[in-house]
C-alpha cells in the first residue's frame, strides 16, 4: 500500500505520548499539557451561542469572518502597535498548529534550511520534515535559551541561500523566557538584508510576566509572519481558533494553502473569538488571567529551586524549565517516569524538546495554587526518598 515516505518518518507527538504514558497513573498530580485551567467567559461563551441561534450556519469567508478579521486587527494594533489589512494580510486558522503548517508548507521547498532554536515545542521538527525542510538547531542552552545575532550570523554564513526561514517561538514553549525589545532589534538587523522568512510564533504574547510582549515584525515588517490565537491567552483550546498576520505577499500563499486545506474555520467559534479579542471585557478577561499564572509562576520557581532545581527565571508563557538537581539520574525521561510513578506527579522529560534541553524537566503551572502546592510537597518528598 502506497504511503507517503515522509509521513511514514513521523513519530507521534512525544508531549502526548507521554502524557499518554503516566496518565494511567493512580492518583497522578499532571502537569503535562499547555492547557489553560481556567473556564472560558461566560460573554466568550454567549457569542458563540449566538451565532449557533441565529442560524449562522454558512460557509464563512476562507480567511475568517470579516467580524474576526476586524478583531484581530483591532488586537494586533492595542496591545503591539502593529498595523494588517482586513482583507489581505489576516487569515484565520485552525488554532496554530494549523499556522505552523500552513506557513512551514507555504514557504519551505524541498532541501531549505528552517533554523530553529533549541530546545523548542516538538510541533515544528515533524512539520518542516513534511515539508521537505531540513532543520538547522541552535543550541541556546549555554545563551540563556535565546538566539543571539551571533549564532544567527554564523548559521547565515554557513548555509547561504539555503538558509531560507528562521522559525522564533516567544514567549518560548518549553522554557518560558522571552526577548526583549533590544533583543528583537538585534536579531533583525542580522535578518534585514536577507531574503529569509521569519515566523515568529507569539500564541504565548500575552502571558508575559515583567515586561510587555515586542515582535520582531515591528523591526522586520516585510519578512516576518507572526502566528497567535485565543487558545492560551482566553483559555480556548477546544475552540481552536488561531490567525495568521503578516504582509500580503507572504500572507497570499499561506491563505491558498489554507484554502485547499480547512477552507474555514467554524462560525461559532469565530464569533466567540472576536468576542474575546475584539471586546474591553475579552482584554480584562485575559489580564485576569495573566496576574493568576504570574502568582502561580512566583509561587513555583523558588519552591523547585530550594528542591535543588536550577532554573532559567521564566518571563512569559506557563512553564518551568527546571534542570534536574545534581545527585538524581540524569536522565531526564527516566527521571520523568519514576517521578510518575513513585512520585505521583507528571511533567515531560526536557530530552523530548531536542538539544539543550537534556537533564531538563518541563513542568506547566497551568494548574490551580492548590495542585501546584501539592505537587511541589510530592516531588520534595520524591527527591527525599530517592
Amino acid at each position: 500500500m502506497g504511503v507517503n515516505k515522509r509521513v511514514a518518518a513521523i513519530e507521534p507527538n512525544a508531549i502526548r505520548a507521554f502524557d499518554d504514558q503516566t496518565s494511567g497513573v493512580a492518583d497522578i498530580l499532571k502537569l503535562t499539557l499547555g492547557e489553560p485551567d481556567f473556564a472560558v467567559p461566560q460573554h466568550v461563551k454567549q457569542a458563540a451561542i449566538d451565532s449557533i441561534i441565529s442560524d449562522d450556519s454558512h460557509y464563512a469567508p476562507s480567511k475568517g469572518s470579516i467580524a474576526l478579521r476586524k478583531a484581530i486587527r483591532h488586537f494586533m494594533m492595542d496591545r503591539y502597535d502593529l498595523s494588517y489589512d482586513v482583507d489581505s494580510e489576516i487569515v484565520v486558522t485552525l488554532g496554530a498548529t494549523e499556522g505552523i503548517y500552513d506557513t512551514l508548507t507555504a514557504f519551505v521547498n524541498d532541501g531549505d534550511k528552517v533554523l530553529l532554536p533549541a530546545p523548542n515545542f516538538s510541533m515544528y521538527d515533524p512539520t518542516i520534515a513534511l515539508a521537505g525542510g531540513e532543520v538547522v538547531y541552535v543550541d541556546t542552552s549555554k545563551s540563556d535559551f535565546l538566539l543571539t545575532p551571533t549564532q544567527l550570523q554564523a548559521a547565515i554564513d554557513e548555509y547561504g541561500d539555503k538558509l531560507t526561514t528562521v522559525l522564533l517561538n516567544y514567549p518560548a514553549n518549553p522554557t518560558g523566557v522571552t526577548y526583549t525589545a533590544e533583543q528583537l532589534a538585534a536579531l533583525a538587523e542580522v535578518l534585514q538584508d536577507t531574503d529569509i522568512t521569519v515566523i515568529a510564533d507569539e500564541i504565548y504574547a500575552e502571558l508575559t510576566y515583567d515586561a510587555p510582549h515586542y515582535s520582531i515584525a515591528k523591526y522586520l515588517p516585510a519578512q516576518t509572519v507572526i502566528l497567535n490565537g485565543v487558545s492560551k491567552s482566553h483559555a480556548m483550546t477546544g475552540y481552536r481558533i488561531g490567525f495568521i498576520v503578516g504582509p500580503k505577499e507572504l500572507i497570499a500563499p499561506v491563505a491558498t494553502l489554507h484554502q485547499f486545506t480547512v477552507t474555514s474555520a467554524s462560525n461559532p467559534a469565530m464569533a466567540a473569538a472576536a468576542e474575546a479579542l475584539g471586546s474591553a471585557q475579552g482584554k480584562l478577561d485575559s489580564k485576569g488571567m495573566r496576574e493568576a499564572y504570574r502568582e502561580r509562576r512566583d509561587y513555583l520557581v523558588p519552591a523547585l529551586r530550594q528542591l535543588g532545581f536550577e532554573i532559567p527565571q521564566p518571563t512569559g508563557a506557563f512553564y518551568v524549565f527546571a534542570k534536574l538537581p545534581a545527585n538524581v539520574n540524569q536522565d531526564d525521561y527516566e527521571f520523568g517516569l519514576d517521578l510518575a510513578k513513585r512520585g505521583k506527579v507528571a511533567v515531560i522529560p526536557g530530552s523530548i524538546f531536542n538539544i539543550g534541553g537534556e537533564g531538563y524537566i518541563r513542568i506547566s503551572y497551568a494548574s490551580s495554587m492548590a495542585v501546584l502546592h501539592e505537587a511541589v510537597k510530592r516531588i520534595g518528598t520524591f527527591l527525599e526518598n530517592y
